[in-house]
């Protein structure tokens, strides 16, 4: 028995004593998570300065190593959060989660450069990059459940994105871009409401942007007019697409959609006309002459070239007969 355990001990002291070749192990770091580093090479992409680490992972992203260039960006904003090369590795890892399609997590921590680094020189890029994700889901890329399973388009997100743009930065180049997206997002979820808030807004921050304006004000137009021939005939928002259409005509004559604005400006009176007779009809009916007439005059208002005004004109010339026969003398 004796002589065994002494063999066991020999052998073990002779293994130990031989060099082991042993899997590349997965690393657990905090912040990061679980990583793969190679055989002998674990920690190989870490520096002792913030520099050195910068170096690391702007050469992994131009090199569209995304996963070890997020790595070394990661790992710099916790050894160093501080120093002056935090917010480039921020702009890094922001853009290796926007490669590897994380759009909605791209965007948040494009955002954390505003709140984090108002300072950086990459601010003017970061609005164009968030501005570029909120198009994408505007043009139908779906968000993702939890993370990682895309699962539905959103424009109530998206138009959320395009409003924390605005937010952040209301006179930044894509701002007013990105205000008439919010409002075109809105109309893709036919909240024609919203959408006109957000198109008036467009047009009245950035008046001194002719093109923008203009814009927003036709939009603007166009959703009151989908809101007022949506489902029953709304008068009170047909009005509303009147007024702004109306202001489009007399602020920019030399826009090329006056003519569209002319003709939906014409089909609207004429809707109010026919939703005026109607009403006046109504009133003949019950013989309320008084409310009558004043139904049949908005007729002639609203609707002067309307088929229905020579029918006005003829019930007016009616109750005013049937009024004077009544009056006594």
């Amino acid at each position: 028995m004796g002589r065994q355990f002494t063999y066991l001990i020999l052998l073990i002291a002779v293994l130990t004593m031989l060099p082991l070749r042993s899997p590349a192990p997965f690393v657990f770091s905090p912040g990061e998570g679980w990583t793969y580093e190679p055989v002998g090479g674990g920690g190989k992409w870490r520096r002792e300065r913030a520099k050195d680490q910068l170096e690391v992972a702007q050469q992994a992203l131009d090199n569209k190593d995304y996963s070890l260039a997020a790595r070394a960006s990661k790992y710099l904003l916790r050894a160093w959060p501080l120093s002056d090369y935090a917010a480039e590795a921020q702009y890094i890892a922001a853009r290796c989660l926007e490669a590897d399609g994380n759009d909605e997590k791209a965007f948040a921590a494009y955002q954390k450069m505003f709140e984090t680094y108002p300072k950086s020189d990459k601010l003017k890029d970061v609005f164009k990059r968030q501005y570029e994700i909120a198009l994408r889901f505007l043009n139908g890329q779906r968000f993702k459940l939890w993370g990682i399973i895309p699962f539905m388009s959103n424009m109530d997100k998206t138009a959320g994105l395009f409003e924390k743009i605005v937010e952040t930065g209301p006179y930044s180049d894509v701002a007013p871009h990105a205000q008439l997206r919010a409002g075109a997002a809105r109309e893709k979820q036919k909240n024609y409401p919203e959408a006109v808030v957000a198109y008036e807004r467009a047009a009245d921050r950035y008046h001194d942007q002719p093109i923008i304006a203009a814009d927003a004000l036709y939009r603007a137009g166009i959703s009151q007019h989908k809101q007022a021939t949506t489902a029953e005939y709304d008068q009170g928002t047909a009005g509303q697409a009147i007024a702004t259409l109306t202001d489009l005509i007399t602020l920019f004559p030399e826009d090329k959609r006056v003519p569209e604005a002319k003709r939906i400006i014409a089909s609207l009176k004429n809707e109010e006309a026919r939703g005026n007779f109607k009403i006046a009809e109504f009133y003949t009916n019950r013989k309320q002459w008084n409310g009558a007439l004043i139904y049949y005059n908005e007729v002639l208002l609203s609707g002067i070239n309307s088929p229905l005004s020579a029918a006005a004109r003829e019930r007016i010339d009616q109750i005013k007969q049937q009024l004077q026969a009544t009056t006594p003398k």
